[in-house]
């Protein structure tokens, strides 16, 4: 099991690598993001806090192929 340090840190190196696709989030909720985009890592990461039985492992992994530049 995955640390939320440890996903963090992966969805970090996702974003910075030039050849994912990382675009930021729209969220209709202005309250907690009052320009309605929520970025990258607090997207999914939020998304995992939401799912307790996601394993962060596999949804990492298969993100990571769903985001590669083609």
């Amino acid at each position: 099991m995955l640390t939320e340090d440890e996903i963090v840190a992966r969805l970090v190196s996702m974003e910075a690598d030039p050849n994912m696709i990382t675009k930021p989030a729209y969220r209709a909720n202005a309250t907690l993001w009052p320009d309605n985009i929520i970025p990258f890592v607090d997207s999914h990461l939020e998304y995992l806090k939401s799912h307790k039985t996601v394993e962060p492992a596999h949804y990492l992994s298969n993100l990571r192929l769903m985001l590669r530049k083609k």
